[in-house]
């Protein structure tokens, strides 16, 4: 985790935080992942003629990617539509980063020092106490809930197959855009087949927003991909995620949630989770 590959991740971070936001912003939520997938497709085609192409044993790693992030666009839709913003993104993304360092732990063989440990537990700590701010003083809401975690656990699942694929193919940018062009086809497939000659008229409104939301969002994974090069995966799970700030952010400014003091607490745990984790490297 130097401080170029920390400075990456974090902008990773506001950049994922941002398309989730505009994904949120466009009520139909089937009408923004078919933008912001579709674009990622037409930014994959657009990268793969100036890229290598990712050897053969990164091939598995990114189709069974490409798979999970199906499941994990199906799961998010599910959560933004059952859940506010600031109760399903700090959730979806919270519960991700111990999965993926139990996950790295026995796949990709990265147990994580006595300093990186207590950073990734500091952070997460602050992770979930965004998380639990999102859900005080209403009724749990069990469904919204439970398709941000499942949300998480699909996000886990992808950031250890797209780590140790990324390291097989000998071309992060190759990866990326063959990875967007593969896993972003199903979503606006499934649209055109849904709505037929009203597919463009419904789009049309939103295509901007939606683009913009396609571009942050291969910028973010991009940054993540190429991080995941540099270092271990458990440290850079729990940096990316410290998106959920700037998502409260988000959320307070543009969606008039609170944010309040317990989120500024998290904040301070996460600066000192990563302050441990740099000290780790």
């Amino acid at each position: 985790m130097t401080p170029l590959v920390t400075a990456a991740v974090l902008l990773a971070a506001v950049t994922h935080a941002g398309w989730n936001a505009i994904a949120h912003r466009i009520t139909d939520k089937l009408v923004g992942f078919t933008l912001i997938a579709g674009g990622g497709v037409l930014i994959g085609l657009g990268i793969i003629p100036f890229a290598a192409v990712p050897a053969a044993g990164a091939w598995p790693y990114l189709l069974l990617s490409a798979v999970i992030h199906i499941a994990y666009y199906a799961l998010l839709m599910t959560s933004f539509r059952l859940g506010d913003f600031g109760q399903a993104y700090p959730l979806a993304r919270g519960s991700a980063p111990l999965v993926v360092t139990l996950l790295a732990a026995v796949f990709a063989h990265e147990v994580p020092d006595a300093w990186a440990a207590a950073g990734i537990a500091l952070s997460c700590a602050g992770l979930t106490g965004v998380a639990l701010w999102g859900l005080r003083g209403r009724r749990p809401d069990w469904a919204a809930i439970g398709a941000a975690l499942a949300t998480g656990l699909t996000i886990a699942a992808y950031t250890v197959v797209d780590g140790l694929g990324v390291r097989a193919s000998g071309s992060p940018l190759g990866y990326i855009g063959w990875l967007m062009a593969v896993q972003g086809t199903v979503v606006p497939a499934y649209a055109v087949r849904r709505w037929g000659r009203q597919t463009v008229a419904l789009l049309r409104p939103f295509a901007g927003l939606g683009l913009l939301g396609a571009a942050l969002s291969v910028a973010a994974y991009g940054l993540v991909l190429w991080a995941q090069t540099r270092a271990a995966l458990a440290p850079i799970a729990a940096l990316r995620e410290s998106s959920i700030i700037v998502g409260a952010a988000i959320g307070a400014v543009f969606f008039k949630e609170r944010f309040g003091g317990a989120r500024i607490a998290a904040a301070g745990l996460l600066v000192v989770g990563i302050g441990l984790m740099l000290r780790a490297s």
